[in-house]
């Protein structure tokens, strides 16, 4: 193929133009996402190769190597690895919508550190080597081809790239980064291994790089006036070494792993900038054995909520890599867990379609599961200091001390989707139940657990109250909560919009039944005294023929209307039957496009509200029949059904 052009994607050219201009504050992260991809050619490569052992051709041992050339201002990163076609480096080099670019330039901010870190997490890596390089030379020949279908793919990270066919002997691919000026300390043995260390110390590939001896200056020859040696210099010996440690750190002793180099590790694997919140490193024996190294991030990553996503999941099986995200090794509620899973006993051309079918699989999701939800334990377990610190946190251990506060951080980020489990996991829903945290009409904070519920209730009392709410401002400030306010009594405020869906599963805690406040007849059994009783009955009463021409005027809204007592200040508000999807849900399905019953909620009146009085025998009674409604849906969350209609009825009142 004789030398083509071709322009880039419109979204490359625009991250082109982000990397060379903007993404300085840590250059050096160039370096791992290059090394990165060439592990992973690397573990492409010995993927392929299970089913056709002729693709290593003559090399069957696996690396990378790095080396520089001062005089040329170059630094080169090469493997052995799988290698690409000309069509596959126009493809991934030139175009990377797959990646997930437009997702990429959606999220950058501004802010260097952190679009910085972003780079790395879609699959955009390659194009940080821009950020040294005004020119990139990538010469690559595809395992199994002959030497002449090599590919060399030229670009100055503007508009285009070039590409022509070239001889090479290699399988793999060598990048290599024509340096900037003001990069050309990349181009040194101690800069380079210091960035090994630090980011790909734990490549289970061998890192090499060519050896470097002092060499003296030689004598200048006597007739040269200024006499003397010339300046002496660093030379390459011609013998390669390893600068990274190239073994597989779960397969190490724990005891020998220090947490900073777990850190380190999780960095590698999930191109995450932050340290992990906490870990777990386990060998496990019996009748399936494997070993799990698994981290909970720090933070939420950008996509949490595409449960398409697969899980951050790392298998090997004998410590020979075999796939990325293998979802079959932890439920989709857990998406967010990192880490690695080195099985003893899968084969090694297991695909994704045997893993769904394999018990081994099955045991190792379960046990990996478990895992998890005991760390989380764990976290919760200490989450609170004392409330008396005299001398109290002086009996905990530094490690136990390390965790206070942890669990909330974790619940921040990941709360929501850890809920998701209630409809997913029957087996460990208790486990899952004691977890979730909630705010409450007492606690701003999202930390009451239902046991810390549980321990607080009335005397009486015989159900764990709750209300779900798009927002906490509209949770709190609920009609609904008016008489239990009054009386003193704790309701939990949800305001996750997984939470509708996950109380599907969750009935009771512990033995005491959970109840919405917004679901069904006010009635609060032990906790109303008789004579609240004997009012509200009373008042029902009283109220017959308001109701009856209430049902009339609103046939087309509401399922029925009926005075309460739940009601203090407000005049209305709006509930659903016991067993009726509530309106918050029904807008939500609504809302993402699904189908949803059109709910009919009950209007309840509070009898002693000045506006409600008015009704008896007002002129306006069909207008303030549908204000009442329109306002206790406002109230609620939702839209009147016309609010132009509602406008001009509140208008003529007012004027």
């Amino acid at each position: 193929m004789s030398k083509q052009t071709h322009a880039f994607q419109a979204e490359v050219a625009q991250l082109l133009h982000l990397v060379t201009h903007s993404l300085y504050s840590n250059q050096e992260i160039f370096l791992r996402e290059l090394i990165s991809n060439a592990s992973d050619a690397c573990d492409k490569l010995r993927f392929e190769a299970l089913n056709n052992n002729a693709l290593y051709e003559d090399a069957p041992e696996l690396q990378v190597r790095l080396s520089f050339d001062k005089a040329a201002k170059t630094l080169t990163i090469t493997d052995n690895g799988i290698g690409m076609t000309a069509q596959e480096a126009i493809d991934h080099l030139g175009t990377i919508a797959k990646s997930g670019t437009k997702d990429f330039m959606s999220k950058l901010s501004g802010d260097q550190k952190s679009d910085a870190q972003l780079i790395g997490q879609f699959g955009v890596g390659f194009y940080s080597g821009f950020i040294v390089a005004d020119k990139i030379t990538v010469e690559t020949r595809r395992a199994g081809a002959a030497a002449a279908e090599g590919v060399r793919w030229i670009s100055g990270g503007t508009g285009d790239f070039e590409v022509e066919t070239l001889t090479r002997a290699e399988r793999g691919t060598s990048v290599v980064l024509h340096l900037r000026e003001e990069a050309l300390d990349y181009a040194n043995t101690w800069k380079l291994k210091e960035i090994v260390g630090k980011y790909s110390d734990h490549i289970s590939l061998p890192i090499l790089m060519e050896k470097e001896e002092w060499k003296d200056g030689e004598l200048i020859e006597p007739n040269n006036e200024e006499g003397g040696r010339q300046p002496g210099g660093m030379v390459k010996t011609g013998e390669w070494e390893t600068i990274n440690k190239a073994s597989a750190l779960w397969t190490r002793p724990k005891k020998d792993i220090t947490d900073e180099q777990y850190a380190d590790f999780y960095k590698q694997i999930s191109r995450d900038f932050d340290a992990p919140l906490t870990w777990t490193h386990n060998r496990v024996e019996g009748s399936t054995e494997y070993t799990q190294l698994l981290y909970i991030p720090a933070k939420a990553p950008q996509d949490l909520w595409n449960r398409d996503k697969k899980a951050g999941i790392k298998l090997y099986v004998k410590r020979v890599f075999i796939m990325d995200e293998a979802e079959a090794l932890m439920p989709s509620y857990l998406r967010f867990v990192k880490g690695v899973v080195d099985s003893a006993d899968l084969p090694l051309n297991v695909s994704r379609e045997l893993l769904q079918e394999s018990r081994d699989v099955k045991a190792i999701r379960e046990g990996c599961t478990k895992r998890v939800l005991s760390m989380l334990e764990d976290l919760a377990k200490h989450d609170k200091a004392p409330e008396s610190t005299d001398g109290v946190t002086d009996v905990l251990s530094d490690e136990d001390k390390s965790k206070l506060g942890q669990y909330t951080r974790f619940y921040g980020e990941f709360g929501a989707v850890l809920k998701e489990g209630l409809g997913e996991d029957f087996s460990n829903k208790d486990r899952l139940s004691k977890l979730l945290r909630f705010a409450s009409s007492t606690h701003d904070s999202v930390s009451v657990s239902f046991a810390d519920y549980k321990a607080r209730m009335k005397d009486g009392q015989d159900a764990i109250y709750y209300i779900t709410a798009d927002t906490l401002a509209a949770a709190k400030n609920s009609p609904q909560l008016e008489v239990f306010k009054k009386k003193g009594i704790e309701v939990l405020l949800m305001t996750d919009r997984v939470d509708e869906w996950a109380l599907n599963f969750v009935h009771e805690f512990d033995g005491t039944p959970l109840q919405s406040v917004a679901k069904g007849a006010f009635d609060l059994g032990k906790l109303q005294d008789e004579e609240e009783k004997k009012a509200a009955e009373d008042a029902a009463e009283t109220f017959k023929p308001v109701l009856a021409k209430l049902k009339e005027a609103l046939k087309d809204k509401a399922e029925d209307v009926r005075v309460t007592s739940r009601l203090v200040d407000s005049p209305a508000c709006l509930v659903v039957t016991d067993d009726g999807m509530s309106m918050q849900l029904a807008r939500m399905l609504k809302q993402a496009g699904q189908q949803a019953p059109e709910v009919k909620p009950v209007l309840e009146v509070n009898p002693e509200h000045a506006l409600v009085k008015k009704l008896d025998g007002s002129v306006h009674f069909h207008d303030l029949a549908h204000i009442l409604f329109d306002q206790a849906l406002l109230a609620e969350g939702g839209l009147p059904a016309d609010p132009a209609a509602y406008v001009k009825r509140v208008n003529a009142l007012l004027s």
